[in-house]
């Protein structure tokens, strides 16, 4: 089923975002290799739903005043605090178009060597880099992790099977997990503390203190005082 958003022409391009953000309505533009660049709104609300459900990967049918375009999420800009998006770019695709589009990573499974031999699973990778039709774009590609049996074994991109129709543009040798060797915990040892040394450098500082403390000042002193 395809995903859907409803849009609308932004007529009033002097209003401050401010204002539009806060009646609710997210700025956004869309554009294409065919398509002129035309500033449009859509429900923040709304978007968030989409933008959950279809991340920047997969085509949704934009309605924007009643007129559907297929459209990738090309970018959103987000709020530096809270992390909400304040703008967002939807590129308009053609039919037979292929596209090189980031795709999010799923592990899944569970790998013998982190199971059995402890070791640390480390995600090197969480996206691949690939082309493909936009019909034929994935929302997520998964990872089995259960291939790696052996502590130091790596998947590599090139490992990961793809859908038909889609090409990996990530370099195939590019490492995307790895089952580490654990971190042995090393006891720190007790400093060892010298304790005739202590005792030494106390005896030395009362003499200092017992033969200069008492003594008058030399000649010298007495005149340059």
């Amino acid at each position: 089923m395809a995903i859907t958003l409803d849009a609308s022409k932004r007529v009033a391009l002097r209003k401050a975002v401010k204002e539009l953000r806060e009646e609710g309505i997210l700025p956004a533009i869309l554009y294409g290799a065919k398509e002129e660049s035309s500033p449009i709104q859509v429900s923040i609300k709304e978007f968030g739903k989409v933008w959950k459900d279809a991340g920047e990967s997969s085509v949704i049918s934009l309605s924007v005043d009643g007129e559907k375009k297929d459209v990738l999420i090309y970018d959103v800009d987000l709020e530096p605090l809270t992390h909400q998006p304040r703008h967002v770019d939807f590129y308009v695709i053609q039919k037979g178009q292929k596209l090189e589009v980031s795709v999010p990573l799923s592990f899944v499974g569970e790998s013998p060597a982190v199971k059995e031999k402890g070791a640390n699973l480390i995600k090197v990778l969480h996206e691949l880099e690939v082309e493909a039709d936009a019909t034929n774009l994935p929302h997520e590609i998964a990872v089995d992790i259960v291939v790696l049996v052996d502590i130091d074994q790596q998947i590599l991109a090139q490992d990961i099977p793809l859908p038909d129709g889609v090409t990996l543009v990530t370099k195939p040798e590019e490492v995307v997990a790895i089952a580490s060797e654990p971190e042995e915990e090393k006891d720190e040892a007790p400093t060892e503390i010298d304790m005739s040394a202590i005792g030494m450098s106390e005896e030395k500082g009362k003499k200092e203190e017992e033969e200069g403390g008492d003594s008058a000042p030399s000649e010298e002193e007495s005149k340059s005082e």
